[in-house]
């Protein structure tokens, strides 16, 4: 048993760059409908005739949503860790070949609670590296990120629930159970007051707009994976949603550092203007 398992081994170098040429496409439309959504909304208001206003809000709005993609990338990260351990795991149990799995699947069958917990904090570390040195979103408040971080748990669990209603082999109750665990307490904790949950409440309504955009786009580009054959099905669902979540991060990186460098660009030709 080894990870080309989980691989489509017809998912060739072109059709990579095609499907990666698609997601780009795709979260350059999603930044211009945000853009469009805020002139929208702000429009006949006073704030719609500041321009530093609108252009510092809009660039707020574009990297929040940008955080959702990383957040949900790195917690998908930790349910699909699951999915194959899980999958491994009743391999080996059924006899299947996997000698070099089954020191693995020792400490899986003894302490399955402990590893899911550290592989939670694995993702969470694996968040902060993304947000702190790949892909850094200085314009974010640290509520903003905190905010957008639930929600995205939030996120996983709507695609969780989902692929239990289609029917995919895999079991994901106890990954649910943990990111609901983890909701809760950013909700409720030990000394927050009734002001502190209305807060985070409103924070996250606010920001549902972004989840319910950043799930079309992931539903959207999963179904076609799915539908040219890039995904597989007897790979699991959540592999293909995977594998989606990182074609979306590795065009969030390109598309977010490209724009900084071409604000960089702008801003020194400006100057030697003057």
């Amino acid at each position: 048993m080894t990870i080309d398992a989980y691989l489509n081994p017809d998912f060739t170098l072109p059709k990579i760059l095609l499907f990666f040429l698609i997601s780009m496409v795709a979260v350059l439309l999603c930044d211009l409908l945000i853009r469009g959504g805020l002139k929208l909304v702000a429009a006949g208001t006073p704030r719609a005739r500041d321009a530093e206003y609108m252009e510092f809000k809009k660039h707020t709005l574009i990297q929040l949503f940008y955080e959702m993609i990383i957040s949900a990338t790195s917690v998908m990260s930790f349910a699909c860790a699951y999915v194959v351990l899980n999958h491994v795991y009743s391999l080996v149990q059924s006899g299947t070949p996997a000698l070099q799995w089954e020191p693995v699947m020792l400490v899986w069958e003894n302490g399955k609670d402990f590893v899911l917990l550290f592989l939670i904090c694995l993702s969470c570390v694996i968040n902060s590296i993304l947000d702190k040195l790949i892909i850094p979103l200085k314009k974010l408040e640290r509520e903003e990120i905190a905010s957008v971080r639930m929600l995205s748990m939030f996120y996983v669990i709507i695609i969780l629930l989902f692929l239990n209603v289609i029917g995919d082999e895999s079991e994901y109750s106890p990954v649910m159970m943990y990111y609901l665990g983890l909701m809760v307490g950013r909700f409720v904790y030990f000394d927050a007051s009734f002001a502190d949950f209305l807060a985070n409440m409103k924070n996250v309504f606010l920001r549902l707009p972004l989840m319910v955009l950043g799930l079309i786009l992931s539903g959207g580009l999963c179904y076609l994976g799915f539908s040219l054959g890039f995904f597989l099905e007897r790979n699991y669902y959540i592999m293909g949603i995977f594998y989606t979540h990182l074609f979306l991060l590795v065009s969030v990186f390109i598309m977010y550092h490209g724009y900084t460098l071409t604000h960089l660009t702008k801003r020194e030709t400006s100057g030697q203007d003057d």
